[in-house]
């Protein structure tokens, strides 16, 4: 996979100044916990910096090093990055100061949400915490930087319920099981799905049989949703179907639009019968019971 590079706002090389902050154009606060949390139950060990053991800002170091981002080396020179952000504004990837010596700055983390960090620790290595944990880390808590703000298009996402609606790898992953396909290969070419991400195994899979093709950007989104529309071709590419000798039309899909086909595909199969009012509801998100209402039909075919 090509390694995504984050390009800064005001420089185009390292962040040495405490006010400029790294815009990561081409990666998702998901890219963030997935390459941190990769890097689990790596040891402890004071002055590392690789996967043979981390101290605090060794492991911090790495992760953004990955990420296309170089941090200064000590937890109390990463504290003089960035932009200062309140505890009440803490975003996936602000990176969260502790002192547990007495003497100032000497811990970081990085805050991955939900008020809890990864971070290296003495004792448990590469691991989770909470950040406002009572017995220790509340009480040391310092204060915290953002030195990269990320793209946010999957937080955009959430005013989307997807216990309801199905997202994008929810459809891969129910295309995967009712195919029965290998998902043990985790590698895609989508720049937006690591080997460690969720599910990265179900969309290797239906990238592999070119059920599913990349945006523009080369990204999977597998936090978005998809359309009525967008199934249609799926379902018809995943599972082969053909015409069955007739071209049923729906109000809302032209037969000039590139969904006509696919559409109608599915009806002439008795997949679907639209939305009862002469729609097919082309526009509309698809929810994850019409999925499974579709895929439950297809095979009884």
């Amino acid at each position: 996979m090509n390694k995504k590079w984050l390009l800064p706002i005001f420089a185009s090389f390292m962040l040495f100044s405490t006010t400029n902050i790294n815009t990561a154009e081409a990666a998702t606060k998901a890219d963030v916990t997935d390459t941190a949390s990769k890097y689990l139950g790596v040891p402890y060990k004071y002055g590392g910096t690789t996967t043979s053991g981390f101290d605090c800002s060794g492991f911090t170091s790495k992760v953004f090093s990955d990420l296309g981002i170089q941090l200064n080396r000590t937890s109390g020179s990463q504290y003089q990055q960035g932009t200062a952000v309140a505890k009440s504004d803490l975003q996936v990837g602000d990176l969260v100061f502790f002192n547990t010596s007495g003497s100032g700055i000497s811990h970081v983390g990085i805050y991955i949400g939900d008020g809890k960090m990864i971070h290296s620790q003495t004792g448990q290595g590469v691991s989770y915490s909470n950040v406002d944990d009572p017995y220790y880390w509340g009480s040391r808590y310092v204060g915290a930087k953002r030195v990269a703000t990320f793209d946010a298009a999957e937080v955009k996402q959430a005013a989307i319920d997807f216990s309801v609606y199905a997202s994008r790898a929810e459809v891969a992953v129910q295309i995967a099981k009712a195919l029965s396909l290998d998902t043990s290969n985790t590698t895609t070419s989508f720049v937006d799905v690591k080997p460690t991400s969720a599910n990265a195994g179900a969309i290797a899979a239906v990238e592999k049989l070119g059920i599913f093709e990349g945006d523009a950007n080369g990204k999977f989104n597998p936090a978005s949703p998809i359309t009525r529309a967008q199934i249609a071709k799926v379902l018809v590419l995943a599972f082969g179907l053909e015409n069955q000798g007739e071209t049923v039309a729906f109000s809302d899909v032209p037969q000039d639009s590139w969904a006509s086909s696919y559409v109608s595909i599915l009806a002439s199969n008795g997949i679907t019968n639209g939305d009862g009012d002469g729609s097919f509801g082309s526009d509309e998100l698809l929810k994850i019971n019409q999925l499974k209402v579709f895929i439950d039909r297809i095979q009884q075919r």
